[in-house]
């Protein structure tokens, strides 16, 4: 139940009755009335900016038309006061039984308390990770891997029909690189002392497998060959083992995609073919000549010459878009363009793409392209995600022995644990930078997120066992829970805790609409920090400690209230991807 948004229909509800009434007029647009969650606890339990927002095309002051919706709330069954705040905000106080009816909701439905159906069934297309196929994942990739498979779970736990899919850049010239950078490897399996990695080669020592793995398929088949032959046998072989590599760091990580789509067979498919023929059947390709780059000094090969255009800035792109080379190939533009008509033809309207933040140009153009090729039916949105810097002990990690010139996500994941990973990634949005501290990350103290969430549900799975050993014949089991008496649940830090959980519906449907899955992050570490206050108090005054053996009753509405954090700390961790904790140690 998200309790604010079935408030904002009481509202709408009551903002109808009185237009009804002819105190309103009527056909008022209640698109930007909102509930929410007060700034300030002290001010209530809700609060509506509907005054606020409707005032003036109602013609009247916010504050009269504040104190007529008022009127109509005041009276509202679980409402125990209606206040009209500063030029006309609302806010609502509700009785405490409402409370104890979320709380029961939460024990009944468990881990899955929140999910919904928003989403109706849409299918959404979530691409991420799609590096280039020339290596192992980097810490850097991890990023977007975490914020992508997050963001994927988020979607689906509100109802989505969501597919998970990997781009395979597998069509340009880095993938000759790699295979000459893999026959290398091959002809120093078979023997030969290849001494120091030419220049403009991979030198990582990655490829030291892909090498004997081919010398054992194929033994010397490939020494004496010219280039032209083993080229393509060497590409495919290669590409094949760096998707095996990647496919198991990304396993290590928690990350099983749905999808591998693979740009080299697009673009043998006519995938490029079909962009050009949907662009000009709609008069938005011409030959023209571009102009140098703007705000900065055009590249010295930079010459003035007629090319392929496409329109783009009739679809809010800042300039034209070339889809061709000079030396008359596909531009990455056009094969990617090609990759995002395939998908909507594939049945998804909604793309999202996790990019880099060195993608960031690619933005207009690319939201461009699928309005043009969609004829405005795709909506396509990117999330940038921004570097992560690693250190240890606040020194910066630069090199890795494996990779030559960088640290691996492999190399992470083994030294912390792929939960400490996912989590410290989704702790800042997309788009801000990250540090990641290889040592801090897994302290046990209350400065790192990780720790202060697992132990938040450590603590209450430690408690829930005590009482287990404590309470001879205890019924512990959920909905057993939910029938204890929660009125005796009267303190104000155990009815604020309730209705910090009672916030999870909503904020989960929040991140999923505005696509940040570090919302949940954050919602995440405010309960933890919620349990752990009340749990420091029970400290001080043994009377709000969760056991108390002499108040069995009193003891059970705890428990209730405990395992009620446990089902909402746990349904977050799996947005995450993380595993809960039953203790530390």
């Amino acid at each position: 139940m998200n309790l604010f948004k079935d408030f904002r229909q009481i509202v709408v509800g009551e903002l109808d009755s009185l237009c009804a009434e002819d105190r309103l007029p009527r056909d008022l647009d209640y698109t930007r009335v909102t509930v929410e969650p007060p700034r300030d606890p002290e001010h209530g339990d809700l609060a509506t900016n509907a005054a606020m927002v409707l005032a003036k095309p109602a013609g009247m002051k916010p504050r009269d038309l504040a104190e007529a919706l008022v009127g109509k709330l005041a009276g509202l069954e679980n409402v125990t006061e209606a206040s009209v705040a500063g030029p006309g905000f609302i806010n609502l106080r509700l009785e405490a039984d409402f409370w104890y009816g979320r709380l029961r909701e939460i024990l009944n439905a468990g881990a899955a308390y929140g999910e919904s159906d928003l989403g109706q069934g849409q299918p959404v297309n979530v691409e991420y990770v799609s590096t280039n196929p020339t290596g192992p994942l980097t810490v850097g990739h991890a990023r977007g891997a975490v914020v992508g498979d997050a963001l994927a779970s988020l979607l689906a736990k509100v109802g989505y029909k969501v597919t998970r899919e990997y781009y395979i850049n597998d069509a340009g010239g880095q993938v000759d690189v790699l295979a000459r950078s893999a026959y290398l490897r091959y002809r120093e399996a078979l023997g030969e002392d290849i001494g120091v990695i030419p220049e403009g080669l991979y030198p990582g020592d990655y490829l030291i497998e892909t090498g004997k793995a081919l010398a054992a398929r194929d033994g010397d088949r490939w020494l004496a060959a010219s280039e032209d032959d083993w080229l393509p046998v060497l590409r495919e072989f290669a590409i094949e083992s760096m998707m095996d590599l990647i496919r198991r760091d990304l396993a290590a990580l928690g990350v099983i995609q749905d999808v591998f789509s693979s740009e080299n067979a697009l673009v043998r498919a006519g995938g490029v073919d079909a962009v050009l023929t949907t662009l000009e059947e709609r008069g938005l390709l011409y030959t023209g000549v571009l102009e140098p780059p703007k705000g900065k000094p055009p590249p010295e090969d930079w010459e003035p010459r007629p090319q392929l255009l496409f329109k783009a800035t009739q679809f809010g792109d800042d300039i034209d878009r070339a889809l061709k080379k000079s030396d008359g190939s596909w531009t990455y533009f056009a094969g990617d363009m090609a990759y995002h008509l395939d998908k909507f033809r594939r049945g998804f309207p909604i793309m999202i793409d996790v990019f880099g933040a060195d993608h960031g140009g690619y933005v207009k153009r690319m939201k461009a392209g699928v309005k043009a090729l969609t004829d405005g039916k795709g909506d396509l949105d990117i999330k940038l995600c921004q570097l992560v810097t690693l250190k240890r002990g606040g020194q910066v990690v630069k090199m890795s022995k494996r990779a030559g010139t960088f640290v691996t996500l492999r190399e992470v994941i083994d030294e912390v644990g792929k939960d400490v990973v996912r989590f410290i990634m989704l702790t800042r949005k997309n788009d801000a930078t990250l540090d990641f501290d290889l040592e801090k990350v897994v302290e046990k103290s209350l400065e790192n997120p990780v720790f202060y969430v697992q132990m938040a549900q450590a603590r209450c799975r430690s408690v829930l066992r005590l009482a287990a050993q404590e309470i001879p014949g205890i019924d512990l089991d959920p909905v057993s829970l939910a029938a204890a008496d929660l009125n005796l649940l009267t303190d104000s830090g155990e009815l604020g805790l309730i209705k910090q959980l009672a916030e999870w519906p909503r904020l989960l449907e929040a991140a999923a609409e505005a696509h940040e899955p570090h919302r949940v992050a954050f919602y995440l570490y405010d309960v933890a920090a919620a349990l752990h206050a009340q749990w420091n108090r029970g400290q001080s005054t043994a009377l709000l400690r969760f056991l108390l053996p002499d108040e069995p009753q009193v003891t059970r509405a705890r428990l209730a209230l405990l395992q009620a954090v446990v089902f909402v700390i746990a349904s977050g961790l799996e947005v995450f991807g993380v595993e809960p904790v039953e203790e530390l140690r």
